[in-house]
């Protein structure tokens, strides 16, 4: 091996190092300074779990956590359904009328702005409510603009999934017999699993820290977490706001280390079911 390669071996792990601690390390401190005893978040005086304690007793955070985590499932749930049929009609179908304007504007709230996104689904929700009488700004509203971002991330995550899957399964499938709806049950879905959970992952973590849209659609009562966390966050540093961040953080890293294990032990149960009919198929 050459010096120069050596070189820059080290120098992509320096960058590497350099990178994870830029993202990593804010985090740690954050959730270090939760133990703080002091009131003043940068000054550390002692271990303790006060500020936990006083997490549990505070109404408003506690309402604001489970309101925030109803939405999210909700919407992460919501968003692989609609993102999944989205990625069908988009890899499956070629050709149909307004195909790429429907491409567009499923893709567009990737690229828009999200106070732009925001604003008009407000105004939009304020025009229904003045014809109809509903819906009230509250988790409903909340959960539909959720949707609409979370719909965008589920499709291109699918999407990459089904135009890298081999036709040719669902194609053998439908020559013996089976309808359309059967192959997608049987054959499309069991191997598109995957980033099924990871699309529902990824929804429901921007849709739990999503605070521009939320803003927007919230009403009186339906406080989500990252309104209540900015908000107070704004008028000084808040102990309390480091122990429900820790929180926070330790259930997203849950829910993400969960998803990763249930992923892995799928790929390993498809490779020996592969290997199985393939040694079945040769015998």
């Amino acid at each position: 091996m050459s010096a120069g390669s050596v070189k820059q071996g080290a120098l992509s792990k320096a960058v590497l190092v350099l990178v994870y601690a830029f993202l990593y390390i804010p985090i740690i401190t954050l959730v270090v300074f939760s133990f703080n005893e002091s009131k003043l978040v940068t000054l550390w005086t002692g271990f303790s779990l006060k500020w936990y304690y006083e997490v549990l007793q505070d109404k408003e955070i506690i309402s604001g956590f489970w309101l925030s985590l109803k939405i999210a499932f909700f919407t992460a749930t919501a968003s692989v359904i609609l993102g999944t049929f989205a990625a069908v009609a988009l890899t499956r179908y070629k050709r149909f009328p307004g195909r790429t304007l429907f491409s567009g504007m499923v893709s567009a709230p990737l690229v828009m702005p999200e106070v732009i996104v925001g604003l008009s689904l407000l105004l939009t929700m304020v025009t229904i409510q003045k014809w109809l009488g509903y819906p009230e700004r509250g988790m409903m509203t909340i959960w539909m603009g959720h949707t609409l971002l979370g719909l965008a991330y589920a499709t291109v995550v699918i999407q990459s999934r089904l135009t890298e899957m081999d036709k040719s399964l669902e194609e053998a499938a439908m020559d013996l017999g089976s309808k359309p709806l059967q192959v997608f049950g049987l054959i499309t879905l069991p191997l598109i699993a995957q980033s099924l959970m990871s699309a529902w992952l990824l929804t429901f973590t921007l849709s739990l820290d999503d605070v521009v849209l939320s803003m927007f659609l919230s009403g009186p009562g339906s406080t989500t977490l990252p309104i209540v966390i900015f908000s107070r966050a704004r008028l000084g540093l808040n102990p309390e706001v480091n122990a429900v961040a820790a929180v926070t953080i330790a259930a997203v890293s849950a829910f993400v280390i969960f998803g990763s294990i249930y992923m892995a032990r799928a790929e390993k149960k498809k490779q020996r079911e592969i290997s199985a009919a393939f040694r079945e198929a040769n015998q």
